[in-house]
């Protein structure tokens, strides 16, 4: 990997589709990864929990988290523009997008096992 600094254009990176109604971009660093993701209204994004810390920040839109206690309890936290939810490791949670949103994603440490990539479980 290379030390040297660079710079992004999010609209220049390749996306993927990990999910029907979202498109999503990445880069990748050695110790924290980024997603610009767009959810389309009405995606749903199943309970799922990852030993990833997560920032989840909502640039526009409004999405909905269910958050799942360690006994089984859910709790929602409505997210919109300006606002963002820090999910610590092994957090149980889930998403729906309420309005088509826009969202940047920080997971430390990167990884390829997100909500949206990852077996449900």
């Amino acid at each position: 990997m290379s030390r040297d600094a660079a710079v992004y254009r999010w609209s220049a990176l390749e996306s993927d589709q990990p999910m029907p109604q979202i498109d999503r971009r990445r880069v990748i660093g050695t110790h924290a990864m980024l997603s610009h993701l767009v959810l389309g209204k009405g995606i749903v994004v199943p309970v799922h929990a990852h030993e990833n810390e997560q920032f989840a920040i909502v640039l526009d839109g409004h999405v909905r988290f269910t958050l799942e206690d360690d006994h089984g309890a859910t709790r929602t936290a409505d997210v919109r523009a300006g606002e963002m939810l820090h999910l610590p490791p092994n957090v149980r949670h889930g998403a729906t997008a309420v309005e088509t949103s826009t969202v940047i994603d920080v997971f430390a440490p990167p990884s390829d096992n997100t909500g949206v990539d990852a077996p449900r479980g």
